[in-house]
């Protein structure tokens, strides 16, 4: 039985476990909303590839859903948080969207998070990083599914300073998602006897960092760690090794770090470099063959991001399918009642505070003598199980948390 036909089976047997919900699909039309920045600093980790990922997702379950068809409406968010809630308000408001999906900048995600709240739509978070996402940001029409900043704190720096990597300096994009990721290093470094002895933020986005580079080198710090992501962390990347910082003895943490910002710097360059990931189409039979079929869509491998996407769209799908409603509380009810078991990750699950938990990966890039081909570009060190890799709902600050 293939992975899809599984997939499926499971969703008709949940909706004969179904009962009380109302069945009702409004408009007898499921629209999605793919909201993303399609043309800047994020495009490649997400951007024209994931609205591949949600169509191939949308085709993977023929294209209807309990007879009712399925629709997608996309735009670009140019990573403005306003951009994003007037679009995501009028997509609400006139377009009659259900769900949103893609959105990727952690300020753009929050701005349209509290409008899809205020209209009780859902949103399925895949490209944003900031664990506030799903914390003091959390709301119940959410499901921040990838990954976060609380993981990336706990594998690549956790990692650094038991091999010795005790003061750091840290570069930080200056908005949300750089703010979320400086705080959780910070005390996951400090917890680990280490010692953050300077940082410095930078403009979102910043296309020249030999200043920041300097600044960074000058400190003497241990590691120089990079809180930011996409174009900012291939361009801080290539600035620190035409300045020779690792040459000096320092150690470069690039705190996120997606395959596309890997196969954009070569092995030459990026070899060495460890990294967490939520994701890798290299790591088992059920990615690969689902990374073959996307390259087939694309020319190019997905990242985690991509996966993510599709992954929780067909869980999005199969969820009205085995409700016969595409009410957002019924929805997302029916998703975090189900575990999750398909290319993504084995044994997921969705918890209260809207967090989907599933294991990380602690991962290096090859050497150039390590890779056998442009894609092949990651040794996986170590497995985060999901109950380590998420922050506990014991110290969450959730409203939708029982304990608060």
């Amino acid at each position: 039985m293939t992975m899809m036909k599984k997939l499926l089976t499971s969703a008709v047997a949940s909706a004969l476990m179904v009962g009380g919900a109302q069945a009702e699909i409004s408009n007898n039309t499921v629209k999605i909303g793919y909201l993303a920045d399609m043309s800047g600093t994020y495009r490649d980790l997400a951007g024209p590839n994931g609205l591949k990922a949600l169509e191939m997702a949308v085709a993977d379950v023929g294209g209807t859903v309990k007879g009712a068809k399925i629709e997608i409406v996309t735009a670009d968010d140019r990573n403005s948080p306003d951009v994003a809630s007037s679009t995501v308000r009028r997509w609400l408001e006139n377009d009659n969207v259900d769900m949103v999906a893609g959105l990727v900048a952690s300020s753009v995600t929050i701005a349209a998070t509290k409008v899809i709240e205020e209209h009780n739509k859902l949103a399925l978070v895949n490209g944003s990083a900031a664990s506030s996402i799903t914390n003091e940001h959390c709301t119940p029409n959410h499901i921040h599914y990838t990954y976060d900043t609380y993981p990336l704190s706990v594998g690549t720096p956790t990692a650094i300073v038991k091999e010795g990597g005790k003061t750091w300096y840290v570069l930080t994009a200056d908005y949300a998602f750089g703010h979320s990721l400086e705080a959780d290093v910070t005390r996951m470094v400090e917890s680990n006897g280490g010692e953050i002895i300077g940082s410095i933020r930078h403009p979102f986005p910043t296309p020249d960092f030999s200043s920041f580079i300097l600044q960074a080198q000058a400190s003497g710090a241990d590691v120089v760690a990079l809180a930011n992501a996409g174009a900012d962390t291939t361009n801080a990347i290539t600035t620190a090794a035409e300045f020779g910082l690792t040459q000096s003895g320092q150690t470069l943490a690039a705190l996120l770090l997606f395959l596309s910002d890997v196969h954009a710097l070569g092995v030459e360059t990026a070899q060495g470099i460890q990294l967490t990931t939520g994701w890798y189409w290299d790591m088992n039979e059920d990615a690969r063959e689902w990374a073959d079929r996307f390259m087939e869509e694309t020319g190019a491998r997905p990242t985690m991001v991509h996966a993510g996407i599709y992954s929780s769209a067909v869980q999005y799908l199969n969820a009205i399918e085995a409700t016969g409603s595409d009410d957002s509380q019924v929805v997302r009810k029916q998703m975090m009642d189900t575990p999750i078991n398909d290319m993504f990750t084995k044994n997921g699950r969705i918890r209260e505070d809207g967090r989907m938990v599933h294991d990380m990966f602690l991962a290096q890039v090859k050497t150039p003598e390590e890779s056998s081909n442009e894609w092949d570009l990651y040794k996986i060190l170590r497995t985060i199980p999901a109950d380590e890799a998420f922050r506990p709902l014991s110290d969450s600050k959730c409203k939708l948390v029982s304990s608060n």
